[in-house]
């Protein structure tokens, strides 16, 4: 698909609110047409002939070009292509993934290695309609919950999980409401998955599909966090990159059972949601590797343009940056090379080292954070705006005042991209994402738990010890 048809194909209908308004063409609203463009990257690049072996693939029998995206994992190699490919995509949005067929991929692998017969044969239908109409596709996920305490079946308002409330001979009707849906105003398809393990009495929520984005009744009303006019100078990387989230309602959707893959199966709930994030984790931890190399190489440039690069608490900063970001590059890396490939002959990411670096970069964020920041100085609140900048009669001043060992203007469009990606509402957006996307930190904790086989090291030290 071109940009251009990319662009034209979301102008279907989608009923989407914002700011308290009902959005007609997410391509004409200024907010929502940055995440646009940042969607369109992909698009881009599966045009650009210089990344052609990167982001395209073709299907070995028909010859048939598609995204990289789309390629089902067969081996380590391929996820270490799919971790380059998701990095790559990333760094040309500015810290932010396109993410709109990285996350619909995730799902879809999960599906195609967890669901059996009849609705595997739907998953793979739904698979290849996605894959050859070169489709955006979000995923939906976690059910907005109500009291954590109770489990679905005993909340106080049924719909606080979404839950089929009829079957019919031609589908089902389904209501409730997604939250944190990530790229589902620019997407074209939305997968609908389990949000956790449910038991017997939980059937009516177990349910999994997929639905247009336009469809009658599904409704988006999306996040204003970090709205408004941004411009470049104060902004340099959140002027022109958005990821749009949404709170996705269901008011008594219809979904037709050929794209029905799970309901009434509460048993599949908890391992379509776990295969998920196998994957999904993955991709979290593969984009946020340019964030992670931005904030050595902005310390590292700020602290010579301070004229300090060779100050002892500078070296030790910079030294604490470089082993955080690589540490995170080096156990993500690892996760595809240990990766398995199961009884459907798909591969799939190591699951104890993929939450081993999604922690590790969750864990040690803040306190890179203040590492940046540290190198950098106050001028990150306290400097001028586009509007000085920009004044004949300022400007002198802020020139002659505002250099370092360098000019006052590339000081401080460092300074502003630093700002940026750590002390303005994008770095905000940052800072959450790291403790709540694709899972907290206490869910990754207990996966590493839940896929560490402690025999040999039991063993080892039960041996050291002279009890075996």
């Amino acid at each position: 698909m071109s940009p251009e048809a990319y662009r034209e194909s979301l102008r279907d209908g989608r009923s989407i609110f914002y700011r308290g308004r009902r959005i007609e063409d997410v391509n004409q609203e200024p907010d929502l047409k940055v995440g646009v463009e940042l969607a369109v990257l992909d698009y881009e690049m599966g045009e650009d002939p210089s990344l052609r072996d990167v982001a395209v693939d073709h299907d070995p029998v028909t010859g048939t070009e598609f995204s990289r995206y789309y390629r089902i994992p067969k081996s380590c190699e391929d996820l270490t292509d799919r971790l380059h490919l998701i990095e790559l995509g990333t760094e040309r949005g500015g810290t932010i993934p396109p993410l709109i067929k990285e996350i619909g991929t995730d799902a879809l692998f999960a599906l195609l290695r967890v669901l059996e017969g009849e609705a595997l044969e739907k998953a793979k239908a739904f698979y290849q309609h996605c894959r050859d109409g070169d489709l955006a596709v979000a995923v939906a996920q976690t059910d907005v919950k109500g009291d954590r305490s109770l489990s679905p079946h005993q909340q106080e308002d049924p719909d606080l999980y979404l839950r089929v409330v009829e079957q019919r001979p031609d589908g089902i009707v389904v209501r409730g409401a997604k939250a944190h849906t990530s790229a589902s105003p620019n997407a074209h398809e939305l997968i609908v998955l389990p949000t956790r393990a449910m038991g017997p009495d939980d059937a009516d929520y177990a349910v999994a599909f997929a639905v247009p984005i336009n469809t009658e009744g599904l409704n988006l009303y999306v996040s204003s966090f970090s709205g408004g006019e941004h411009n470049e100078f104060e902004h340099p990387l959140s002027s022109r990159t958005k990821m749009l989230e949404s709170l996705t309602v269901f008011d008594d959707v219809f979904v037709p059972w050929d794209r029905v893959f799970l309901c009434g199966e509460p048993r599949l709930c908890g391992s379509i949601a776990l295969t998920f994030v196998e994957y999904h984790r993955f991709t979290a931890v593969s984009y946020k590797l340019p964030l992670l190399d931005a904030f050595v190489g902005a310390a590292a440039t700020i602290a010579e343009m301070n004229g300090v690069p060779k100050a002892g608490h500078i070296r030790d900063k910079l030294a604490a940056l470089i082993t955080y970001a690589e540490s995170v590059r080096a156990l993500t890396e690892m996760a595809a090379l240990r990766g398995r490939v199961d009884a459907h002959g798909i591969a799939y990411p190591d699951p104890m080292t993929t939450n081993m670096a999604k922690f590790t970069f969750a864990k040690g964020f803040h306190e890179a954070v203040a590492q940046v920041q540290e190198c950098a100085g106050g001028l990150l609140v306290t400097g001028p705006g586009q509007e000085d900048w920009d004044s004949p009669e300022i400007r002198p001043v802020l020139e002659k005042y505002l250099r370092g060992a360098v000019p006052a203007e590339e000081r401080m469009r460092m300074m502003n991209l630093i700002a940026d990606i750590t002390a303005r509402d994008f770095g905000g957006y940052h800072a959450v994402l790291a403790i709540h996307a694709e899972g907290s930190v206490e869910a990754e904790k207990m996966q590493i738990l839940r896929s560490y086989d402690p025999q040999q090291a039991v063993t080892r030290a039960r041996q050291f010890a002279g009890l075996d």
